[in-house]
């Protein structure tokens, strides 16, 4: 009988040892889905503040690193703080912005919330007094319109009893207070966590990729590493030119709003310009809310105008979704114009918001990558131009 003797490498051995213990994982997340849920939460708890930071990191990241290139580059001795001076001034760009759209916004919300105030008590006191003036025999005719009337008064038992059960819910207000303060304060030493993590990373990035890319020579095979050291740096440049270009054209949609209102003589010129410019952040969709509320304010003020606003609205966003968005985002990031629709779309249907702010540049990096591969096939098999070209 011939003993066959099978000789395993350790490589393949501990591959497949990753495979059983991912199999047995797997299946005891099946079988224990509510006890995977509540880990998998408690993981995304502690990773929260840390990916925030990430984010806000990279966010940073983008104008800082523009100004630290110009800032002092003909200086030695003041390289030491190049970097800290480049991040103070982004923060000081960053709360600039912010001050001046809240100074721009909250005041004009304020003024137009307490018009919309005046406006409803108005409305009101003249709906008392129309109800005063109906005669008894009208009444008559409709005893269901009669009694809803006089329910309308209000008397001290009935004023007593909702004090009573207003009492009664004291304790439950109380706790839901409790909880909300709970959430502000959870949310404030996420934030604060966060924000520290990213001063962190953007004063220490270049050493962190070092130590990344040392890992994944490593772990990896040389091709293979290079070959991922060269997607990562394809998606960092692709995020970078698409957060400059969303910014960049969420500017040119407020100010053509701006000068559109001022042309047609719309009321709120400048706070419709904020809203729709800041909201208009969110790709494609995020202008239709600063419209919903600007259209709002406007009514308030003129309905007529609001009607004119909506039709100004339709042939703005038709130039801006059609010819202005997908050529300043989408050439930022190398998509072109239909990928970009496409990519919207899918995002937003998979993950909302967030979705459409990050498959855009995924699917750039993705696009760009196919290409390459299509690129070096077509070569490598030694198809002509002439059998794919039009």
């Amino acid at each position: 009988m011939n003993n066959n003797n099978f000789n395993i490498s350790r490589k393949t051995a501990l591959t497949l040892a990753v495979i059983i213990f991912g199999a047995v994982l797997l299946n005891w997340a099946l079988t224990h889905t509510y006890a995977a849920g509540r880990f998998l939460s408690g993981i995304g708890s502690l990773l929260t503040p840390f990916l925030l930071g990430g984010g806000i990191a990279f966010v940073f990241n983008v104008p800082m690193r523009a100004i630290e290139k110009h800032l002092l580059p003909k200086s030695t001795k003041l390289q030491s703080i190049r970097r800290p001076l480049a991040w103070l001034l982004t923060l000081a760009l960053l709360l600039l912005a912010c001050s001046l759209v809240v100074i721009v916004v909250i005041p004009q919300m304020i003024t137009t919330l307490g018009t919309i105030s005046q406006q409803a008590m108005q409305a009101v006191k003249n709906a008392g007094q129309y109800l005063a003036t109906i005669p008894p025999e009208v009444l008559r005719l409709f005893p269901d319109l009669e009694q809803t009337l006089q329910d309308l008064g209000l008397n001290i038992s009935t004023v007593s009893d909702k004090a009573a059960k207003m009492l009664q819910n004291l304790g439950s207000l109380f706790a839901s207070g409790f909880n909300i303060l709970g959430s502000i304060i959870s949310a404030f030493t996420t934030l604060f966590i966060g924000f520290f993590f990213s001063i962190y990373l953007l004063f220490g990035k270049e050493k962190l990729a070092e130590q990344g890319k040392q890992v994944l020579y490593t772990l990896l095979p040389t091709p293979k590493a290079d070959k991922a050291v060269e997607v990562l740096r394809l998606t960092d440049r692709t995020f970078a030119n698409f957060i400059t270009g969303q910014c960049l054209e969420a500017c040119i949609l407020g100010l053509m709003f701006f000068v559109a209102m001022l042309l047609l003589r719309l009321p709120y010129a400048t706070l419709t310009a904020v809203l729709i410019g800041v909201t208009s952040l969110v790709p494609i969709f995020g202008a239709f809310v600063g419209c919903i509320i600007s259209a709002l304010f406007i009514a308030l003020n003129n309905p007529m105008q609001a009607v004119i606003f909506l039709v100004m609205f339709l042939v703005l966003q038709q130039i801006e979704g059609n010819l202005i968005y997908p050529r300043v985002v989408g050439g930022s990031v190398g998509l072109p114009a239909i990928w970009v629709l496409v990519a919207i779309t899918l995002g937003g249907n998979l993950l909302g918001i967030l979705g459409m702010l990050v498959f855009i540049p995924l699917c750039s990096v993705a696009y760009a990558l196919f290409s390459s591969f299509v690129q070096q096939k077509l070569k490598a098999d030694n198809i002509p131009p002439e059998k794919w070209q039009n």
